[in-house]
Parts: C-alpha cells; sequence; structure tokens
C-alpha cells in the first residue's frame, strides 16, 4: 500500500486584539476664578484645583467607539505630579478605560511641551515593550486649556514615528488591511472636510467637532455595559494604575522637565475670572436713591406675592 503524505493542519491564530492609547492632561479648574502664575511665569498649580483637559473627552470619546466597534482594549496615560491620579481617574469614570499610566517624576516638573513629548513618548514605548507591540491607534485632544498650543500630540507623534491625522471629526478602522480611514477638518474653514487614510498604528488628534456614531443596537446596548463597568472600575482605580518614574522610563534628566526644555516664557496675560452667570446690580446702603430704586424694581413682585397670599 502507497505511504500518501497529508499536509499538516494549520490554524489561523487569533487577530491581536486592537490596543488604543489616549494621552490626557490636568490643567487648572478656571471656574475657580483667576489663576497665579511665579515670578518665571510659571502657572502655580497648588493654588487651583486641577481637572481633565476638556478637549480630551472627545479623543476619550474616539477610543470608546474604536473599542465599542473593534474590540481591544483602551489605556489612559499622563505625564505629571501625583495629584494626576485624580485626573485619570475622572478619565475612567468619565468616559471609558481599562487601565491607567502616570508618568510622574519631580525631574519631569516644569517641563514645556517639547520634554513633555520626550516623556510621553518613552511612557508609550515602554507601554509597547510590555505588550509586544505598538498601540494600533494613539488619541490626543486638540490642545490644552491652560498653554492652547496644541503641540504635545504631534511632538509625541513624531517622537514614535508614526503617521498623524489631525482635526479628526470622524474615523472608522479597517482591521483587516490594517487601515485608519478618517474625516478631517480642513484647516481655516471648519465647513470643508476632507477623507483621508493612512496605516496603523496611528495618531489622531480629534477635534472639539468629533462625534461618537453608534448605529447599530449591539454597539449602543455595549456602549451602556461598558459605561456602567468602568464607572464600577474607578471607584478603585488604583488597582488598575501604573506609575513611572524618571528612573523606571530611563529617561537622561537633561531631556526631561525644565532642563529639558527650551522654550522661554517672555511674559503671561492673567487668565480672567470667570464671568457670573448672573448680571447682579450693587447698591451702597447708604445711597437713598439707589435704594429707592431697587424697592421700585421689586415692588411688583411684592404686590404679586402680597395678592397671591389674600392679604
Amino acid at each position: 500500500m502507497e505511504d500518501f503524505y497529508i499536509p499538516p493542519v494549520v490554524f489561523a491564530s487569533d487577530p491581536i486584539p486592537m490596543h488604543t492609547v489616549v494621552l490626557t492632561k490636568g490643567v487648572p479648574d478656571f471656574r475657580e476664578g483667576q489663576v497665579a502664575f511665579d515670578e518665571d511665569g510659571h502657572l502655580e498649580r497648588g493654588k487651583t484645583p486641577t481637572v481633565m483637559n476638556p478637549n480630551d473627552q472627545f479623543a476619550l470619546q474616539a477610543a470608546l467607539q474604536t473599542r465599542i466597534r473593534h474590540g481591544g482594549r483602551v489605556s489612559v496615560m499622563s505625564m505629571g505630579p501625583p495629584g494626576y491620579k485624580d485626573v485619570l481617574r475622572e478619565a475612567m469614570e468619565s468616559v471609558y478605560a481599562d487601565d491607567l499610566y502616570i508618568c510622574s517624576d519631580r525631574e519631569m516638573a516644569a517641563a514645556d511641551t517639547w520634554a513633555t513629548a520626550i516623556t510621553l513618548t518613552t511612557g508609550i514605548e515602554k507601554l509597547a515593550e510590555s505588550e509586544g507591540s505598538m498601540p494600533d491607534l494613539i488619541f490626543a485632544g486638540f490642545k490644552t486649556a491652560d498653554g492652547e498650543t496644541g503641540h504635545t500630540g504631534p511632538q509625541t507623534c513624531w517622537g514614535l514615528d508614526v503617521p498623524v491625522v489631525t482635526h479628526v471629526i470622524a474615523l472608522d478602522v479597517d482591521e483587516e488591511a490594517g487601515r485608519l480611514r478618517a474625516k478631517r477638518l480642513v484647516e481655516g474653514d471648519i465647513e470643508e472636510i476632507e477623507t483621508v487614510e493612512t496605516d496603523l498604528p496611528a495618531f489622531v488628534v480629534t477635534d472639539p467637532e468629533f462625534e461618537p456614531t453608534y448605529r447599530k443596537a449591539e454597539h449602543r446596548l455595549l456602549y451602556k455595559d461598558l459605561r456602567e463597568e468602568t464607572q464600577a472600575r474607578a471607584e478603585s482605580f488604583e488597582e488598575h494604575l501604573t506609575e513611572w518614574d524618571q528612573e523606571a522610563l530611563n529617561l537622561d534628566p537633561d531631556y526631561i522637565g525644565l532642563d529639558g526644555s527650551p522654550t522661554i516664557v517672555s511674559s503671561v496675560d492673567p487668565i480672567p475670572k470667570a464671568p457670573a452667570e448672573r448680571e447682579a446690580t450693587v447698591v451702597d446702603a447708604g445711597d437713598p436713591e439707589g435704594m429707592e430704586q431697587v424697592v421700585e424694581e421689586l415692588r411688583p413682585f411684592g404686590t404679586e406675592t402680597a395678592e397671591a397670599g389674600g392679604d
């Protein structure tokens, strides 16, 4: 009987789940009033409550949309003082995140956008090394509420040497082809939109006009489940938080923090106190005419109240 060659059975390996990273930052809560600066023009953050940068919400929404449509997981990363852990918790609780990363060290303090980008680039590379591959997508907000330069995202992208798409208002991923398709606003014209494509991994800077879309019922149900899941996870967010200092990231002190920041602040404009939601007229109690005017303005309301009460 002849021997027949039977080729071995080869099973296709499961695709690697998508991994997205969102960069976020803490900014002063300007609703609290005027922010103080020191003599060198640096923000005195300790005197103002810190919240998550508002534009980062759109980056988080884009990452959540990607998670719902394509699976995988979402990591959120920030560079800043230990207090930024609360910002990461806010990012996890307000939108969605599976795990959190903070790059924090005194050596990183007073960094400009360039030194911040170097630190974040190194953090993402360390995360990629532990995962065995670069994240498929890295998201960043358009700009921060305190600096408003919009530099950190593109500079981090430059450090990672991946393509970048800015002012993104809609996106989708072709997993099989490893391609990103995005709609973006053309610079200087919010009514002109262009569609672009690029290979993964890629860097996406979301525009404030970004709106997530969930057309399928299964996506809307998953959105509800994931939101509940992440809100429960946020209650013990530190269990999902990894902290890296300068030594863990093996960063040269000359390239991070104040020493690694080429930016020189020549001057700053004071941030005005937020306007009151209601207008008010201030009247001195010792001003008879002013007080009489107030009484005259309030008299109709007092009359209506008296009539309603039957007096």
